[in-house]
């Protein structure tokens, strides 16, 4: 979250880790607790046990101070999973009735699998999908009548050679983006698991499977991107991976933008100018536009020739992306979050971990 924060490019951060220095039954909880402590963007979480809503619900209201507040100005997104094929577990689904009751948004995520626990097919990998999603979103709205709901899921194809469920698999990708204009044909905002790979390392797979996504759910309008990060089919995170996908981002944004004339017509001044100076790179048009045309990423990405890549330590893009992790963890700035709220924060936490036989939270950096 001291990463996501200063990331301009994502837009929500995500409970990613499961921490193993306090008890497994606050575990859910506890990595909420830090998520609200430390970062100032919206959090995608989830509850692992029905009395673990809870405690986060009342984390939350710690933050925004009344349930009004809160269901006005929510502060997380839950992700509730259907199992497939066809099948909601007790924890599941009353962490769903519990997020409808409170108002609490909710993305559902079937994960069906084609091949193994759905059709073959991508159309009837589809078919499940689909009902599997539409059976959380009736529970919701059979509870509460509008709760906010992302028409989501992490569907994949499985690789009989090697068992595996591949996230960067092309057909994966067309399941994600297929289900989404299912979503937006009933009204509902959608999420995938997409821009991630099933790569163990900051390599070329890495790159191919998360642009290739990043790519491909822009221009079918996902709405909510779960993948900045991931690798190792959904199982790990890397932090020079997000550093990276951070500006595969801000690249992909500026895809969205489009093409627009900025004072190109006419265009016989700008061309007599051009011919006049021999470049344009003073030019008023040049100066007022530069930035809003042009996307410059940060220091993960080289663009330097090869002889000022040397000057600088031919450095590789794991050890640019490394630097740039530990650059923006030294500059971190804790979040500006009013004392009352803090104290209440800590405090509603240090009472759930007590009640698991833990005195004390371990040691924060700040």
């Amino acid at each position: 979250m001291q990463l996501v924060n200063q990331l301009q490019h994502i837009a929500s951060q995500s409970t990613a880790f499961i921490p193993a220095d306090v008890p497994e039954q606050i575990s859910d909880s506890y990595r909420l607790f830090l998520s609200l402590l430390y970062g100032e963007k919206p959090v995608v979480t989830g509850a692992f046990t029905i009395e673990g809503f809870t405690v986060m619900k009342d984390l939350q209201l710690a933050v925004r101070g009344s349930e009004a507040a809160l269901r006005e100005k929510p502060l997380t997104i839950f992700s509730c999973c259907p199992t497939s094929p066809l099948k909601w577990s007790d924890v599941s689904s009353q962490n769903l009735v519990d997020c409808a009751r409170y108002g609490i948004p909710v993305e559902l995520v079937p994960m069906p699998i084609s091949g193994l626990i759905s059709p073959v097919t991508l159309t009837g990998t589809l078919v499940q999908h689909t009902a599997e999603t539409l059976s959380g979103i009736v529970i919701a709205q059979l509870v509460n009548p509008g709760t906010p709901l992302l028409y989501g899921g992490s569907p994949a194809i499985f690789d009989i050679r090697y068992e595996t469920t591949p996230l960067g698999a092309i057909e994966t990708m067309m399941i994600d983006c297929a289900y989404n204009e299912i979503g937006k044909y009933l009204g509902i905002p959608t999420q995938a698991y997409i821009a991630l790979s099933d790569a163990k390392l900051l390599d070329a797979q890495a790159g191919l499977e998360s642009g290739m996504g990043a790519t491909l759910a822009a221009l079918s309008g996902i709405n909510n991107i779960s993948g900045p990060g991931m690798i190792e089919f959904e199982s790990c995170q890397s932090l020079e991976k997000l550093v990276l996908d951070n500006e595969m981002c801000g690249m992909t944004f500026r895809l969205l933008a489009g093409i627009e004339p900025k004072d190109d017509f006419p265009m016989l001044p700008i061309l007599q100018e051009l011919l006049s100076e021999q470049h344009l790179l003073i030019a008023e048009h040049t100066r007022r536009y530069l930035r809003e045309e042009h996307f410059f990423p940060g220091a993960v990405i080289d663009r330097t020739n090869r002889s000022r890549w040397r000057e600088k330590g031919s450095l590789t893009l794991e050890e640019r992306a490394h630097a740039e992790v530990e650059r923006l963890l030294r500059h971190y700035q804790p979040v500006p979050l009013p004392a009352e709220s803090r104290q209440e924060l800590i405090r509603r936490m240090e009472e759930e971990a007590r009640r698991y036989g833990q005195d004390t939270l371990p040691k924060r950096p700040f």
